[in-house]
């Protein structure tokens, strides 16, 4: 394939997402050419599109973090990458390893900076993660932000160990492969739902217990009776200011909550401070992950292909991402939604 001129690219906030043409740039010694196979969607992709993301955006936005492709032209300085590699770029394209800042947080696809929402993306060489062989372009494209997340949760200052219980709320992106990883360590895994049929799909995926927390509203004492009082290791908190006091309330004295998102409608009016003192909670708050621990997670992941291959909900024609949004939006997937873009 010759190096295309333009590309097909969306724009606007997600109920006026429209598809304009836009010219394919020059590519920078240090750049490569990604033909964009397919696109997962995120929470945070509604956030950016209604303007509740909190951060200052490019003019003409091109939206989403996450995709899959396969490289079409390197930059002349380029010597790891070659043309029909297949990669995903990192959600922060400057972050290689450590900790982020201010400067990093800057190159996060999808609201700081154009994301990958186009049939062609110019992206640093220094941001691509090779795909691994086993998984299809959707189902790569799931990895940058939901599955990295919840390995960089897991793996944080006190990481994951056989034995450990983990609490996963909903069944979202994240909270699925936080399940999935959490059973690739040895671990017990805890995953609460509104719906059972979702909790059969988290059982089936390895879930331990399952709580509905429609019928179980104080699901935190569940959680306790099931750790015979003692409480959870690792919680993958996502709920936010109405599920944050009960994932407290369901740790073990020195165990960790890690802070990801805020999908509950819940309100809370509980103080925090208090339990967090008396149980030696530690607060986690994360932000997606390096280019480092993508390969690390990348390697756990071929190790352990039965149990934490990623689960896609549905995938929708280029041409149906507002659909796509609206479905992601309804909360009636399980895992991922996806977008194809390439035929």
């Amino acid at each position: 394939m010759s190096y295309p001129s333009t590309t097909q690219e969306y724009v606007g906030s997600y109920n006026n997402l429209s598809l304009k043409q836009a010219e394919v740039p020059y590519l920078r010694a240090n750049e490569v050419l990604v033909k964009v196979h397919a696109v997962s969607l995120q929470y945070r992709d509604l956030l950016v599109s209604k303007g509740q993301y909190g951060v200052g955006l490019p003019d003409n936005l091109v939206p989403c973090s996450d995709m899959a492709g396969e490289i079409l032209a390197t930059g002349e300085d380029v010597k790891d990458w070659k043309k029909g590699d297949r990669v995903c770029a990192n959600f922060a394209t400057d972050h290689l390893y450590g900790d982020t800042n201010a400067s990093i947080q800057k190159t996060s696809l999808g609201a700081q900076a154009h994301g990958v929402l186009t049939q062609y993306k110019a992206l640093p060489a220094h941001s691509l993660v090779a795909i691994p062989d086993h998984l299809s372009f959707e189902e790569a494209s799931t990895l940058p932000c939901a599955a990295l997340t919840a390995y960089n949760a897991l793996q944080g200052p006190v990481p994951i160990k056989a034995g450990d219980y983990v609490l996963v709320l909903g069944t979202g992106g994240v909270s699925i492969f936080g399940l999935q990883f959490a059973v690739a360590a040895g671990a017990t895994v805890i995953a609460t739902s509104s719906s059972d049929a979702k909790l059969k799909i988290a059982s089936k995926l390895g879930a331990k217990h399952v709580i509905n927390y429609n019928t179980n509203p104080n699901w935190d004492d569940e959680v306790n009776k099931i750790t015979n009082g003692v409480g959870v290791n690792h919680v993958l908190e996502v709920g936010g200011p109405g599920t944050l006091p009960k994932s407290i309330s369901s740790t073990r004295m020195g165990g960790y909550v890690h802070v990801i998102g805020f999908v509950s409608q819940d309100k809370a009016d509980s103080n925090v401070v208090l339990p967090l003192i008396s149980k030696a909670v530690s607060l986690r708050g994360i932000q997606i992950g390096s280019v480092s621990q993508f390969k690390d997670m990348n390697r756990l992941m071929i190790a352990n292909q039965s149990v934490t291959r990623p689960l896609v909900d549905k995938v929708f024609a280029f041409d149906k991402a507002i659909e796509a949004y609206a479905y992601l939006e309804s909360q009636k997937h399980i895992g991922k939604v996806v977008i194809k873009v390439a035929n």
